[in-house]
């Protein structure tokens, strides 16, 4: 016996918005005008003194750089791996540099970090 359940438009809101939701289980990055972004089109960048996939930047620097932060179902995948900070935290990374946001980008395309005091840059892909 086969049962058949039509497709509504209620039932097909319902399948996408769950399948919505497994997407944003990976790296939440897309690239634009040349350089990666969170999902809000802020420019991520990367930390020259970090290295060995490991975060240089704590305390006060964080407080400048927010780190682009990984939830904890979220999954590496490709170029993008997820970095366990000091704290204990999870932070993005592409190709093994942690990424990070600059407090004093105002809006989305605002890339006033690149090359902040020649060790901060803007991460491209």
């Amino acid at each position: 016996m086969q049962i058949r359940i039509p497709l509504t438009s209620s039932l097909l809101a319902v399948l996408l918005a769950g399948s919505a939701s497994l997407a944003f289980a990976e790296a939440p990055v897309k690239t634009s005008d040349g350089v990666l972004t969170d999902s809000a089109g802020m420019t991520l960048y990367t930390f020259d003194k970090d290295s060995g996939g490991k975060s240089a930047c704590t305390g006060q620097c964080a407080a400048n750089w927010p780190p682009l932060m990984a939830k904890a179902d979220d999954k590496a995948s490709g170029d993008y791996s997820i970095i366990s900070r000091d704290d204990g935290s999870k932070q993005w990374a592409y190709k093994g540099k942690p990424l990070y946001t600059w407090k004093k980008d105002q809006k989305a395309g605002d890339k006033t970090g690149d090359g902040f005091n020649n060790v901060w840059h803007a991460a491209k892909p």
